[in-house]
């Protein structure tokens, strides 16, 4: 059995998922709209100007699609995994870049740090969406339920939370 088998890993990666294809299909019915999300192993949050029906609605939805097989929603372009990926790979290119040259002053290493980062970054684009396939999603929705859907008390970004079990 793998981590990612763990049956708290592997609740946060379902959770994770169908927050993604909550996303995407919220962004579908809602262009343009500023939404973002986070999750655990027994919920997720929506973050966004939004009803708690209209979150509801797009999750149901969500787990709906990924069920007929629509598993590309479980990837998205603003996830974190995304930017860690992203930040790891540059950060340490330009680092590697920075304190290659041992005799030289480490400022004049400062334009080979800069294209070793974006070659780095160029690198990361399609490991992040890989990263989120294998890792940190899961499409496979199993017996998942949704709960139900709250308005969470936050101190001003509106916040949902979607309760799940599976």
């Amino acid at each position: 059995m793998s981590i990612l088998d763990l049956p708290l890993v592997a609740r946060t990666r379902r959770n994770h998922g169908l927050e993604h294809a909550t996303v995407h299909v919220l962004s579908e019915r809602y262009p343009g709209i500023g939404i973002m999300g986070r999750s655990t192993p027994n919920c997720f949050y929506i973050y966004g100007s939004l009803t708690a029906e209209q979150v509801q609605s797009a999750a149901a939805e969500a787990l709906a699609r990924l069920r007929a097989g629509e598993s590309h929603l479980t990837i998205h372009p603003g996830c974190g995994t995304n930017l860690v990926v992203s930040g790891t790979l540059a950060g340490a290119a330009a680092f590697a870049a920075v304190n290659a040259g041992r005799k030289r002053d480490r400022w004049e290493n400062l334009p080979t740090a800069m294209m070793a980062a974006t070659i780095a970054l160029l690198l990361a684009q399609p490991l992040g969406p890989l990263l989120q396939e294998r890792v940190t999603t899961n499409a496979d929705m199993g017996a998942m339920e949704i709960l139900g859907v709250w308005r969470a008390n936050n101190s001003g970004l509106p916040v949902h939370r979607v309760d799940t079990r599976s």
